[in-house]
């Protein structure tokens, strides 16, 4: 029995902005756009990765959630509180250098982590930590 990584999703508030950021600035590809029952997801993914898709969905993506839940899921993306990802790079220096000069907003400059990497960080327009790591001695 085989698995393998399909599809993971990212909440974000507002799907323009961060399509300027997944897409004009990490060069991911848009490879669906839809919308239904007022929300809208859009799907990208690295060109290197075709059968992995990253899913841009609205922060409680339920038609039948309360507004309460609504409103709290909203706060805790705008904390910067949910998840987001971690990227695979083949030069970390570059990638920060190149979403730094986009107006990326730094959580951490490239640095030598102890578990074998080099890392940096970011927030996405909504909120969201992503990382970009290389392994070391590559």
């Amino acid at each position: 029995m085989g698995i393998k990584l399909s599809q993971c999703f990212i909440a974000v508030d507002d799907h323009d902005k961060a399509l300027a950021f997944y897409r004009d600035v990490l060069g991911l590809e848009v490879r669906n756009d839809v919308g239904f029952e007022g929300m809208r997801w859009v799907t990208v993914g690295a060109p290197s990765q075709p059968d992995v898709d990253i899913v841009l969905e609205p922060p409680l993506a339920d038609p039948n959630a309360s507004p309460a839940d609504r409103q709290a899921m909203a706060e805790l993306l705008a904390k910067g509180l949910l998840r987001g990802v971690i990227f695979g790079t083949d030069d970390c220096d570059a990638t920060f250098e190149r979403i730094q000069a986009a107006g990326g907003e730094v959580l951490q400059e490239p640095v030598d982590q102890p578990y074998g990497v080099r890392d940096c960080a970011f927030r996405d327009p909504s909120g969201n930590m992503l990382r970009f790591s290389q392994p070391r001695g590559k």
